[in-house]
Parts: C-alpha cells; sequence; structure tokens
C-alpha cells in the first residue's frame, strides 16, 4: 500500500481547487471593481457635464464671505450645475474656488464649466443700471420732486408725503428740524444740492434719506470753526439753513453773498422786515415773473413784508457758498439791496432809504 503518495495528490488536488476558487472570485472582484469604476467615472463625467442649455440667462447673486459649498448650491438651484458636491470636489482638485468674487451674475444654463469658473473668478458681475440726477442749489423740495418725477424715478405726491412725513433719520443734522406745524416742507432745505448715482430701483425714501445724510459729509468742507461762529450768533443749524436759503434764492453772484447776508443780520438786529421777495415766492407752487402789491399782503408766516424775523424755515436748498456767507457775513452797514436790470445778476446797496430809492431809480432806467 502506497497511502502516503495517495495522501499527498489529494491534498494539491484540494489546493488546486481551493486556487481556481480564490482566482474566480478575485477575477470576479477585479472585474466588479472595473465595473464599478466605469459607471462611477461615467456618472461624475455626467454630472460635471453643462446642464441642458437655455437661451433664457437666469441671474444669481454669490453673498460676500461665501464659501464654495455655498455657492455650489446657489448654482445648482439656478440650474448652472447637476451636482454641488462633486461640483466642490473639482474646485478642490483643480484648485479653484478660493478667488471667487461675490456680486451678481446672469448666466445662461448649460455653460461650460470652465467658462463659468472662469467668470466667478474674473468676477464678472452685472452691471447694475444706476438713476443719475442732478438737484440744482437754490431748489425748493417742489421742484426736486418735480425734476425726479420728470425722469420717472418717483412721483411727485408720494415724494412729497415721504418728505412731509416725521421719521427717524441716520443722519446728523435731520434731527436739527424742529415741531413746527407753520412749516411749509419738513425736509425744505435740508435735502443737499448735488449730482447723484443711485440704484435704479431707489425709491422715493431711499433717494431723499441720501441726500438728507449727504450734509453729514459736505458740511466738512466748511472752516473748522464753522460750529463756534454759528454758536457765536445765537442760531440753531435750522436757522442756518433758514437764513443761508434767503441768500440763495436771493443771490446769484458769489461775492456778494456775505453782503446779503449782513444786511439780512442788521435788518433782524434793528427789527425791521426782512421784506425779501423770495420769501414771497416760496408761497405759490411756480415763481411768478412779478409780484403785485397784493402778494406782498397775503397771510402766511413766511411773508417777511408783514413778519420780522427769519421765516418758519428755509425756502430752498442752500449751497455751501450760501451757508458760509451766513456763517462769515460781511460787516456792513447796509440795509437795502436793489437788483440791477442790466443783466449782471449783481445788486445796488444802500445804507438808507432815500440811497435805496435812487438806486431803484438806477436800475429801472437802465432796463
Amino acid at each position: 500500500m502506497d497511502l502516503p503518495e495517495q495522501g499527498s495528490e489529494r491534498s494539491k488536488s484540494r489546493l488546486r481547487k481551493i486556487l481556481k476558487v480564490v482566482l474566480i472570485v478575485l477575477g470576479a472582484i477585479v472585474i466588479l471593481l472595473a465595473a464599478a469604476s466605469f459607471f462611477a467615472w461615467r456618472y461624475v463625467s455626467q454630472q460635471l457635464q453643462p446642464t441642458p442649455a437655455s437661451d433664457q440667462a437666469v441671474r444669481f447673486t454669490i453673498p460676500a464671505g461665501s464659501d464654495s459649498t455655498h455657492i455650489a448650491h446657489i448654482l445648482q438651484d439656478k440650474g448652472l450645475i447637476r451636482n454641488p458636491m462633486l461640483f466642490v470636489y473639482y474646485l478642490k482638485y483643480s484648485k479653484q474656488g478660493d478667488q471667487f468674487k461675490a456680486g451678481t451674475y446672469e448666466m445662461k444654463p448649460g455653460i461650460a464649466k470652465a467658462q463659468l469658473i472662469d467668470q466667478l473668478n474674473k468676477g464678472n458681475i452685472v452691471k447694475q443700471e444706476m438713476l443719475r440726477f442732478t438737484i440744482p442749489e437754490g431748489f425748493t423740495v417742489q421742484q426736486i420732486a418735480v425734476k425726479l418725477s420728470s425722469q420717472n424715478a418717483v412721483t411727485i405726491a408720494d415724494f412729497l408725503k415721504i418728505a412731509d412725513t416725521k421719521q427717524t433719520y441716520p443722519c446728523k443734522y435731520a434731527a436739527s428740524i424742529p415741531e413746527d406745524k407753520t412749516i411749509k416742507h419738513r425736509l425744505e432745505g435740508y435735502l443737499y444740492p448735488d449730482t447723484y448715482e443711485m440704484e435704479k430701483n431707489s425709491t422715493s425714501a431711499d433717494i431723499i434719506e441720501r441726500m438728507l445724510c449727504e450734509w453729514d459729509s459736505k458740511l466738512n468742507q466748511l472752516p473748522d470753526d464753522w460750529q463756534t461762529q454759528l454758536a457765536a450768533r445765537s442760531l440753531t443749524f435750522h436757522e442756518l439753513l433758514t437764513l443761508a436759503s434767503l441768500i440763495e434764492r436771493e443771490v446769484v453772484l458769489d461775492e456778494e453773498r456775505p453782503i446779503v447776508a449782513g444786511i439780512i443780520y442788521n435788518r433782524i438786529k434793528q427789527k425791521m422786515p426782512l421784506q425779501i421777495d423770495a420769501t414771497i415766492q416760496y408761497l405759490f407752487d411756480k415763481p411768478k415773473d412779478r409780484l403785485f402789491e397784493k402778494d406782498l399782503k397775503l397771510a402766511s408766516p413766511y411773508n417777511t413784508y408783514l413778519h420780522a424775523g427769519l421765516p418758519p424755515g428755509p425756502i430752498a436748498s442752500p449751497s455751501l457758498a450760501s451757508i458760509r456767507a451766513a456763517l462769515y457775513p460781511t460787516d456792513t452797514k447796509f440795509l437795502y439791496y436793489v437788483t440791477k436790470k442790466d443783466g449782471s445778476h449783481g445788486h445796488l446797496f444802500a445804507e438808507t432809504l432815500s440811497e435805496h430809492n435812487n438806486n431803484i431809480a438806477k436800475s429801472n432806467a437802465k432796463k
């Protein structure tokens, strides 16, 4: 009997069978892994492909401080990428995404991945339509409303309603408006005259707040001691704007503004009515070509022919030149002035009523 050899053959046979099974299993695993890899690669490739193309662009906003995951979900919501998770992995693999710019973008679904990433890196944001308007110095609230209405930026009624409604503004000098029911327009004089550029969809409230707060920065252009001068003249900021608005509506030439300011101070000191025609014109929605005697008798606290001192509030938005003149008037003995009728926009000044009457005659003679 040769039993040891027979046992050895059986062991070898069993080993070969086991090895065969192992090889078959390993082969199956390799095939499965290859298939899984193929389908995974195919899935990833599909998920990273552009979305179905569309001629209709979509608009989206990337908030400041957004990470790549947040941005990826925004892009998926807008139909610009298929899979946010894979897009984030792709960004990490390609070392992209850390330079994306915040802002509002406009892209069409179907955009190539590389092009989408490039636009976000370059910050090719949508240029917003802007509202640009210029408010001349000396405009009233009514004129400002009409001007903005002509540009389809506001409706006159809405603008005036907001301008006349008491509310809190984040502006320093807006708090200077007194509680006085005789004031014609609450924000008269407080809307700084300048050129502005704002978003196209700005509301009346947005525009008013912007113009109102502009004083906070523009007053920095005045001499450093302007508030000391204000206190020395015992004026509130509201009274300063009121006085400056009178100068603005009465005077064209900058060199004459301090002289007229000095005359106003002189008349107030002597308790004389200011008799400023611009305060009468303010009572009308549109300035009249000529004032008549009956106009000078209109019952109104703004009528400086009937009432001494300053009117209840500004009659227009004054320039910084008029503000300076009100703060630093010319020391003069003049009490009167009359406009020259020679087209120069200048004035003739006088200390006495008789001199003033002579100046009126001179002016009329040059018509």
